[in-house]
């Protein structure tokens, strides 16, 4: 028997859905809609939009998942799928420039690295609330990400593929996913320190 990417269940989907059955892509779209409807959300910030993504992923997989030879995970193949639709709507839309993160932004003139300063709320007997305040300002901050800065983030740090997969799923080099990601992160520490030095959480 030869090797697969695949886990033993979405082999087992695959090749049900390869010899006719419509049942196991039902079963497929059970397993992974709600990971691509995330996904889709954290990309675009809207639920027509997720659900958008989730619908033109799964079209694509239905047409060509019959060719599709198990070289990489099911999985992975999928969110390849959706990070080009994601693609696509960003480019239909046209109003989001293609932004690059310098790191200059990260440095102060004297060449010092600037330091980040977020709340540490762990002894605070109200911090189920400012977690949950938190999360609203990294959310923020994630959707003011440069497109291309949010996918490698959101499939790294989100979805948690890991630096290869993350550059097949992308058609990136390695080094461009470490650069997107260091840059992105630096981004939203950034982001979220400057959210409460300037005293926006009442």
């Amino acid at each position: 028997m030869n090797q697969t990417a695949t886990n033993a269940i979405d082999h087992d989907l695959i090749a049900r859905f390869k010899a006719g059955s419509m049942e196991a892509m039902e079963k497929i779209m059970e397993r992974y809609e709600k990971q691509i409807f995330t996904f889709g959300l954290k990309m675009c910030g809207h639920l027509q939009d997720a659900e958008d993504i989730v619908q033109e992923t799964f079209l694509n997989a239905f047409r060509y998942l019959g060719r599709f030879r198990e070289e990489t995970k099911l999985k992975n193949w999928l969110f390849r799928i959706a990070a080009r639709a994601c693609i696509r709507k960003r480019r239909k839309k046209k109003c989001e420039p293609d932004q690059q993160i310098s790191l200059e932004s990260f440095v102060h003139e004297d060449g010092s690295d600037i330091k980040y300063e977020i709340p540490d709320w762990s002894d605070d007997p109200s911090d189920n609330f400012l977690r949950a305040e938190l999360k609203q300002v990294i959310d923020a901050s994630i959707q003011s990400l440069p497109h291309k800065y949010r996918l490698v983030f959101n499939l790294r740090d989100t979805e948690g593929f890991n630096t290869v997969e993350t550059s097949e799923i992308l058609g990136i080099s390695i080094q461009a996913v470490k650069t997107r990601l260091h840059r992105a992160r630096l981004f939203l520490r950034e982001e979220i320190s400057k959210h409460y030095r300037e005293g926006k959480v009442q």
